[in-house]
């Protein structure tokens, strides 16, 4: 494949593959192809269609992603990480436990980029991936029959001028940040692998998020918590508070100036300078 921006080489599909679908493992299937509308839309497709758990799309260029609340995700090509992985967690995991797995993605993204990019990470409760007050990722999971597709997008290249404008919350890349390694091969791999970890300790613990482990690693990457937050729910309710505790299904857990706490399970999040 042809491609002109020689800081941005094009994913290996072969070696990729190599590296990551092993017998006994998670990972099935690896696609990276080279244009897609939304790589949430193709995995959750596949899925409807009987695709076997693990399948991975990574997309160089996507042109029709999105965020939570419909939000565009724009990336010029090659210059971030935009995939999404298909998951069956099966019956011994209830459903009520499915709220950890966006937040378990959060965890191994931030793990790979703090280990692989050299950047410090913290997590915005429930979907986004922090570097300093700005948004390097989302994280968009998405129920499609008995599958969860989980879609993440990470700037990675990402220069000054190709940020997006925004409404909200100002973006940014580990490049912008001043990352170490800005290779997308190292960071998907740590990804992946991290992913893979934590999502078979959870599921071997019946979607036990705090026997795995990952509900005191989540809370201790969490920036949210010990803020102050305004949250703007579903139904267009606005609650505010301090964000004291994450739950056992994963809701953030809101103190009121009154004293009295009440859990959310999705709704935006803005914290309070």
């Amino acid at each position: 494949m042809a491609y002109s921006d020689l800081d941005r080489p094009p994913l290996s599909v072969r070696a990729l593959t190599h590296a990551l679908v092993v017998p006994g493992g998670l990972w099935s299937r690896l696609e990276i192809p080279e244009e897609t509308g939304s790589t949430n839309a193709d995995v959750a497709a596949a899925a409807r269609s009987g695709a076997a758990e693990g399948l991975i799309v990574v997309a160089e260029s996507q042109v029709s992603g999105r965020g939570r609340r419909d939000r565009r995700w724009t990336s010029p090509p090659r210059a971030g990480l935009t995939l999404s992985v298909l998951l069956r967690p099966g019956p011994s995991v209830p459903a009520a436990s499915y709220g950890w797995l966006p937040l378990m993605a959060g965890v191994a993204l931030a793990e790979a980029v703090t280990r692989v990019a050299g950047v410090d990470a913290a997590l915005k409760w429930p979907n986004d991936l922090l570097i300093g007050d700005r948004k390097c990722a989302g994280i968009l999971a998405e129920v499609a029959g008995d599958a969860v597709v989980i879609g993440i997008g990470l700037n990675v290249s990402t220069r000054t001028d190709e940020l997006p404008e925004t409404t909200g919350m100002a973006a940014t890349s580990l490049l912008a940040a001043g990352a170490e390694n800005a290779d997308r091969d190292p960071l998907l791999r740590a990804l992946l692998r991290g992913l893979e970890r934590w999502y078979t300790g959870w599921r071997e613990s019946g979607g036990d998020a705090e026997m795995c482990g990952l509900m005191g690693e989540y809370r201790r990457r969490c920036a949210t918590l010990g803020r102050q937050v305004r949250v703007l729910l579903p139904g267009g309710e606005e609650r505010t508070g301090e964000a004291v505790s994450v739950d056992a299904d994963g809701r953030l857990v809101i103190r009121t100036v009154e004293g009295l706490d009440f859990s959310v399970s999705a709704g935006d999040v803005l914290h309070v300078r």
